[in-house]
């Protein structure tokens, strides 16, 4: 009776213990893009405390199910409960850097997309914001335009048979609603400046609009200014903006 006692007071222990590092590995994880965005830690600090969370976080997973081992076995409920939220937690909290990671090991390691690699829009307003960034301003060349080729076939001009100023006006409102930061607008072109959620990095965009036989051409560049890669996010960024630029035309023609 009393190793039954002493049984359910470790499950119990345990599962508290798990508990308590799901909780912190949460604030850890949580914490590193806010702490980085506010200048609290530098980017590299900021990423060792994600790293450090996502340890915690597995450790935490790995005692909620000892706990629940030991309490499958003593018949406790409340240590099962505990044990079995610790392993949730910590492997929810876990899943999303690793599969940042995985994504990150998928696509190449480029920062700079745009739907036309032979004359990329260049940014013009943001050229002074960029030239203070670590990224260059200018499109790096050849070799990422292969390496998108490759990754981001899809990634390509539209060409719309709506006349230029009212295509101009959809971009705008598509460019609003993402929520970026318009830095320029005039009747071909549009530069903006989005920020990312979590850790508040910086990706500028430029549009441009050309006619094209009777109807307008539209090109896109997104590009990352820190960062080797941008883990498909300005491919994704292009992608979704063509689809909500076509919509937003269709919806009011």
């Amino acid at each position: 009776m009393k190793t039954d006692r002493n049984h359910q007071g470790l499950a119990f222990k345990v599962a508290l213990t798990g508990s308590i590092l799901a909780i912190l590995a949460a604030l850890s994880i949580a914490g590193s893009g806010p702490a980085y965005r506010l200048d609290l830690l530098t980017l590299g600090n900021a990423f060792t405390l994600l790293r450090y969370g996502v340890f915690v976080a597995l450790g935490a997973a790995g005692l909620g199910l000892v706990a629940l081992m030991i309490a499958a076995v003593t018949r406790r409920p409340l240590p099962a409960l505990l044990g079995s939220l610790a392993i949730l937690a910590g492997g929810a909290l876990a899943a999303g850097p690793w599969l940042q990671l995985q994504q990150a090991q998928e696509v190449p390691p480029i920062h700079d997309i745009t739907t036309d690699m032979q004359s990329p829009p260049a940014f013009e307003v943001l050229a002074d914001a960029r030239r203070a960034a670590p990224n260059a301003l200018d499109y790096p060349g050849e070799a990422t335009a292969q390496q998108q080729r490759e990754a981001y076939p899809a990634i390509q001009p539209l060409v719309v048979d709506t006349p230029l100023e009212t295509v101009r006006g959809a971009a705008e409102a598509v460019a609003k609603d993402a929520g970026w930061k318009i830095a320029a607008l005039d009747d071909t072109r549009i530069e903006a400046t989005a920020t990312t959620r979590w850790f508040g990095f910086k990706d500028d965009v430029v549009i441009r609009l050309t006619d094209a036989d009777g109807g307008t051409r539209v090109d896109m560049r997104s590009a990352s200014r820190l960062g080797a890669s941008d883990v498909g996010t300005n491919a994704a960024r292009i992608q979704g903006f063509m689809e909500d630029l076509v919509r937003h035309l269709e919806s009011a023609g």
